[in-house]
């Protein structure tokens, strides 16, 4: 293997589809390809790595990897995003005369940080234009600045593994929030986890939460699941549950719902700013990052900035 792999991109590809769908006829529908074209890869791909990588037990029953296939797909993972990563930086760097900068966000963020920190960017880098991604958790937005489909995403700390730098923003605290005059007496971790209870579907750090109050003894009661911060302010305000969430989020200008700080302490609800670590920062880039910083520093409650 001195000149390098035999093996091409189509390969992997065409693995990565079969790992996903489980059946060639779904792989095949996927990439375009005919059924028997996807096992010709896959078969070639075997031969090349002297290695069974499909079990394939015939019939409808659906495929599975081998523990050799297993491992080839994370490998493939990480190649395919690498490419996806350096087409992204070619197209960068023809285009830096007239940079557009693709930033991820999550609903809160959008709401609250992106009007006065846009603003401050536009004034400062006029001939920068910048596109917006947003999802409702930020998973999906890691994996684009992985992939190089974003230049940076703010995302929820800590970010976990995968190749990423980051800059903390601002810490936020988790409230109650309940239907107007349906304050619970008691607010503590034990009172909380007896409410009915809204819950994020997706929002990582919210279904931390759940999982440190359950560590602590006391297993949340969720009775719904959305990922939309409106959506959950609504359920709660016609008396449908309460909710936990980051008071970030919070439409304070509601009537028909009450905020409630547990008495309890809690985790923070961190947020930060993540790019990835082996791609150039672009100066636009980072001056978004400094202003991000100087905008959630005055949004910042001073009793949870870090010391």
């Amino acid at each position: 293997m001195a000149n390098g792999p035999s093996w091409e991109f189509r390969h992997l590809v065409a693995l990565m589809a079969l790992a996903e769908t489980g059946s060639f006829g779904s792989a095949a529908e996927r990439l375009g390809y005919t059924q028997s074209a996807v096992s010709q890869q896959i078969a070639a791909l075997e031969r090349m790595l002297g290695a069974r990588l499909v079990h394939r037990p015939g019939g409808p029953r659906r495929i599975s990897l081998t523990a050799a296939g297993e491992r080839l797909v994370v490998h493939a993972q990480a190649i395919l995003r690498r490419a996806e990563l350096a087409e992204a930086d070619v197209h960068a760097t023809a285009d830096a005369a007239a940079p557009t900068l693709r930033i991820g966000t999550f609903q809160s963020v959008a709401v609250r940080v992106l009007p006065p920190l846009l603003q401050r960017f536009q004034a400062r880098w006029p001939d920068v234009t910048v596109e917006l991604v947003e999802h409702a958790g930020d998973e999906q937005l890691l994996d684009l600045v992985e992939r190089g489909r974003l230049d940076l995403t703010f995302a929820l700390l800590p970010v976990g593994e995968g190749p990423f730098a980051w800059r903390h923003l601002m810490n936020g605290e988790y409230v109650l929030i309940t239907a107007a005059g349906a304050v619970p007496r008691d607010v503590s971790m034990a009172g909380i986890s007896q409410l009915p209870l809204i819950g994020y579907r997706s929002l990582r750090n919210a279904l931390r939460m759940e999982e440190y109050l359950a560590a602590h003894g006391h297993t949340p009661q969720v009775v719904f699941r959305t990922d939309g911060n409106a959506a959950i302010q609504r359920l709660v305000g016609v008396g449908l549950g309460a909710a936990l969430v980051p008071a970030f989020a919070v439409d304070d200008q509601d009537e028909a719902i009450a905020v409630t700080r547990p008495v309890d302490e809690l985790p923070p609800f961190v947020i930060g700013a993540a790019w990835h670590a082996d791609r150039p920062l672009h100066p636009a880039v980072a001056g978004l990052v400094d202003l991000a910083v100087e905008v959630c520093g005055e949004l910042q409650d001073p009793e949870l900035a870090p010391s």
